[in-house]
């Protein structure tokens, strides 16, 4: 009897060290696939970034009402997060992130940045700057297309408005799925890319992905 209890214990003690943690990844809406992507890629202007006239993230106005009395942040936290309790506001109260970037979870809106996939300096300087208002707004606050994330917030602060060329999540295996959201918008949009983000696409898309 208890060589019997002991062994059950024993198996249970070993189960609970086996079992994995599972974090959730955030909900970005699927991108297309690497081929896809490629293909896009392919077809994308290549021409210098100008910032003439200079960016001013005025430009671009966020966040608006999306659904109800959310907002732009509030939809994307509501949708990223899990078991998301807001008040009347849409406010998030509680819930948990996790940020696909760096692996990291969060319990605390205030510890979340919604990111831009494709940052807002690097689409006006590649070809932002001749859209209406309108258009600029619309491409700020997308949630059809792979666009904003919920992730951590200094890591965010740390993206700033880099392209693909020179910064890349620090998680590597969400790297492809990055890219490829990133040339998605960029594509859909008619955005332009400097040679050297085209070619680091390129590699992520044929080396990584």
């Amino acid at each position: 009897m208890g060589l019997t209890v002991g062994f059950c214990l024993l198996l249970a003690a070993g189960s609970a060290i086996a079992a994995p943690i599972i974090q959730r990844r955030g909900n970005l809406p699927e991108p297309v696939s690497a081929a896809t992507a490629l293909s896009y890629l392919s077809s994308i202007t290549v021409a210098a970034e100008s910032n003439s006239p200079a960016y001013s993230r005025d430009y671009f106005p966020t966040w608006i009402t999306i659904s109800g009395a959310c907002n732009t942040r509030e939809y994307v936290l509501k949708r990223d997060g899990v078991s998301v309790q807001t008040d009347s506001a849409c406010t998030a109260t509680s819930g948990t992130w996790y940020s696909d970037y760096d692996q990291a979870t969060w319990y605390a809106a205030s510890d979340v940045d919604i990111d831009h996939i494709v940052p807002l300096k690097e689409a006006w300087v590649s070809g932002a700057r001749s859209w209406t208002t309108a258009q600029r707004q619309a491409f700020a606050n997308d949630v059809t297309r792979p666009q904003l994330l919920s992730v951590t917030d200094n890591v965010n602060q740390s993206k700033g408005d880099q392209d693909v060329a020179e910064w890349l999540p620090p998680n590597v295996g969400y790297q492809c799925e990055y890219v490829r959201a990133f040339v998605q918008v960029k594509y859909y949009y008619k955005l332009s890319m400097d040679s050297a983000e085209k070619a680091a696409a390129a590699d992520v898309l044929n080396n990584v992905c």
